[in-house]
């Protein structure tokens, strides 16, 4: 993004720097924006939860409240909202779960969306990671939260899930060798540059998952090749000690897992979560910045 927009500067080699560089290029919200497209040749049935990926996890993760790291730019604070009364103060939280939460993203193959704000750890290690400060007060800060749209039949499972007040079926099915077609569009969106928005992730489709590692959806082996590669780092850095994984090396873990990632790319894009808006009826929207989590929130 920094060659694109004209800077000729050096990759970051530390936290500060790196909090500068997503200044500089005035990101202010970050999305991991995921669409998943794969389909089977056998049906969800009423009563049964189906996901391409742990039904526990989905579930447990969807049920817990909608976490968000918080960003400096913001200027409505969600109604719903409440803080955290320990960690750094980076993230939010909504007094509602992530499997009812909606947000507006968008990916390069599916375009504009609505996914899931489903809570997962770095949305508040992303925006804590990112922070610039000056003394003790935050300057910059991006909101960062999951946008995560599943595969047609895990929406429809959360649809019933949310139907019966939280309550999960009895019946769960991990969709695998039926499943027949389809991608996972997995990456993050940054926003807020003045060239557009801009994706960076991994296109793996069912086909390609399967060529490279048997018994594997496209889901499935973008998340355990990143075990493995967080594994491969651990045991070359075994004093290292717990750390989160922007603190890690990424062109080593890229290293590791491009391989198993189909298509990894980078795109841009002029999408922004204004478009289009107001076209139905009047809503209550903040036209003088566009990456206010108001205008992405979908109510």
């Amino acid at each position: 993004m920094a060659a694109d927009n004209g800077l000729s500067i050096s990759p970051p080699s530390t936290r500060e720097a790196w909090g500068l560089l997503m200044e500089q290029l005035g990101i202010q919200t970050v999305h991991i924006a995921e669409r998943d497209t794969q389909v089977s040749n056998k049906p969800k049935e009423p009563g049964e939860f189906v996901n391409t990926w742990s039904i526990d996890g989905f579930y447990g993760e969807g049920c817990q409240p909608a976490e968000l790291g918080w960003g400096s730019h913001e200027k409505h604070f969600p109604p719903d909202a409440r803080r955290h009364d320990y960690g750094s103060d980076a993230a939010i939280y909504l007094e509602r779960p992530g499997c009812t939460t909606r947000v507006r993203s968008w990916t390069p193959l599916e375009g504009p969306y609505q996914g899931f704000l489903i809570t997962h750890g770095e949305a508040i290690s992303i925006a804590d990671y990112f922070t610039v400060k000056e003394e003790n007060h935050v300057r910059h800060r991006v909101t960062c939260h999951y946008a995560y749209h599943p595969c047609d039949a895990a929406v429809s499972s959360i649809h019933e899930v949310n139907g019966k007040l939280g309550e999960r079926q009895k019946q769960t099915r991990l969709m695998m060798d039926e499943i027949t077609a389809g991608m996972d569009e997995l990456g993050v969106l940054l926003m807020g540059n003045t060239k557009g928005v801009y994706w960076y992730g991994s296109r793996l489709t069912i086909d390609q998952a399967r060529a490279l590692c048997p018994h594997n959806s496209a889901t499935s082996l973008q998340v355990t090749v990143s075990v493995l590669a967080g594994t491969i780092w651990v045991i070359d850095h075994p004093e290292q000690g717990i750390v989160e994984p922007e603190e890690i090396d990424f062109k080593r873990i890229l290293e590791i897992t491009s391989p198993y990632l189909g298509e990894v790319v980078g795109v841009w894009g002029d999408w922004s979560p204004l478009q289009g808006r107001n076209r139905l009826f009047k809503e209550d929207l903040d036209l003088t910045d566009p990456w206010q989590f108001k205008n992405i929130r979908v109510v």
